[in-house]
């Protein structure tokens, strides 16, 4: 019986001894074959302009292709799914809306097929795309203060539109009515497009907007910015002041982007994609490639810290949401 056991545990440790190897030199030879990235919306939005950027650079980086694969479909839950049900070997990648898949994680609970927090090992948070309140000109505020204190002063007048219930836009819209003690009628959208185009015509008074759909507006004169929600002035507006410098520093929003990995993807792959994406938000010419698109790099960080801000996400939008009673729409 003790010849037997002992056998036994020899053929184990041989046998764990084999995978420990095997798994390290499959894990050195990473990647060797392409890399699937899926953004999960259609082409053209920011997280597309971001993963392509990424994806060219990171296959330049790695030595192998990454191919942008657009699923979109369901306000970017198809994609995620399908990320978060493939096989976890660093080969299929999540381009995440990190913020929009936040605010999901509660607008959508219960009907979601995969859970953000669980079912993904976040790599690396890579850049945010700010957002700026906007007004049609013919709305007679210049200022934060002014547009607070003009709604309280007219309450049946004014509205706010949104790109959608789960936005980042509607998020910042709620943030401004709850901070303010404001209470504006809403107007949802299908998507920025047809909101900014009412908002220009004034058939809507205010948004939170992206800076750089908002921008070509502003540049023309159709419309008016009071603050970006951003902890500094940025450069795309460098004369427009921040929330906090208008006196609601709890406006602190922006359309946050990150990659992950489905969960279960071993933690070499993980720490080799962090290290080599954390070499690109450094690298002048891919900070400039992100900038021309309105996004801002993000700084390094590990992906434990990438995990704790996901989380953190959630945990406040979560917040919002139910002190709003925002609905899915």
């Amino acid at each position: 019986m003790i010849t037997f056991q002992v056998g036994k545990w020899c053929r184990c440790i041989a046998r764990a001894t084999l995978i420990l190897c095997f798994s390290g030199a499959v894990y050195a030879a990473y990647p060797d074959r392409p890399i699937k990235l899926i953004v999960p919306y259609p082409p053209g939005g920011a997280t597309d302009v971001i993963g392509r950027i990424l994806a060219k650079n990171l296959g330049e980086s790695l030595g192998q292709q990454v191919l942008v694969e657009n699923r979109g479909g369901a306000g970017g839950n198809i994609g995620a799914e399908a990320v978060a049900k493939a096989t976890p070997d660093g080969y299929t990648l999540l381009m995440g809306a990190v913020t929009s898949h936040s605010t999901m994680a509660t607008l959508e609970k219960g009907k979601l097929r995969y859970d953000i927090l669980k079912d993904f090992t976040p790599v690396m948070i890579v850049g945010s795309v700010p957002l700026v309140i906007v007004v049609n000109p013919n709305v007679p505020v210049r200022t934060l203060k002014g547009l607070v204190e003009y709604a309280k002063a007219n309450p049946d007048k004014m509205n706010y539109a949104s790109s959608g219930p789960g936005a980042p836009q509607r998020m910042g819209a709620e943030i401004l009515q709850r901070e303010a003690g404001l209470k504006i009628t809403h107007v949802p959208y299908k998507g920025s497009g047809p909101a900014m185009t009412d908002l220009v015509a004034g058939q809507v008074n205010l948004m939170v907007e992206t800076v750089p759909a908002a921008l070509p507006f502003i540049n023309a004169g159709q419309l008016r910015p009071l603050a970006v929600t951003t902890a500094k002035r940025i450069s795309m507006l460098p004369d427009v002041p921040t929330t906090a410098e208008s006196g609601m520093p709890a406006l602190e929003v922006s359309s946050t982007f990150g990659l992950l990995a489905p969960a279960g993807t071993p933690m070499p792959i993980i720490d080799q994609l962090n290290s080599a994406i954390a070499k690109l938000l450094v690298n002048p010419e891919v900070k400039e490639a992100f900038l021309k698109q309105g996004v801002y790099a993000a700084a390094p960080t590990k992906p434990k810290q990438s995990a704790e801000l996901l989380a953190n996400e959630v945990k406040r939008w979560e917040k919002v949401i139910k002190d709003a009673d925002i609905k899915s729409e």
